[in-house]
């Protein structure tokens, strides 16, 4: 994926109808599952790569690297290197990235409310 440069912003890169705006590509980058689990646990902690790993089951070290990176490129994940030896990494949620927490804790509960719900609609459907 090509990323736009932009300064400052404009509607067009505001637009998610737009295939090319910069506001569709933030929306591919944070709207997977791992990006969304990883801001879910980092909630108001900071975190280590192990520990973090540790939290979100079944991630591969591959997907905690490559989603961290991009999380901290969007500017929603503070990476913070200690120099001791081994070195410390550890990764804390921006201020934007608490935000958008909100947003994620939102779609959890909503997750847990309707989860029988769509529990049986599945079952139907498969069925």
């Amino acid at each position: 994926m090509v990323t736009k440069q932009v300064r400052g912003g404009s509607a067009e890169d505001a637009d998610l109808a737009r295939a090319d705006s910069l506001a569709r590509e933030i929306f591919s980058d944070v709207a997977n599952k791992w990006a969304l689990l990883i801001i879910e646990f980092l909630g108001d902690r900071t975190l280590r790569f192990s520990e973090l790993r540790r939290e979100v089951e079944g991630i591969s070290h591959k997907m905690l690297t490559q989603n961290l990176r991009m999380l901290e490129r969007n500017g929603l994940v503070e990476r913070t290197v200690y120099a001791t030896v081994p070195p410390r990494v550890e990764y804390t949620l921006t201020a934007p990235g608490q935000d958008l927490r909100e947003t994620i804790d939102g779609l959890c509960r909503w997750t847990r409310r309707h989860l029988g719900h769509i529990e049986s609609s599945r079952r139907g459907f498969d069925g």
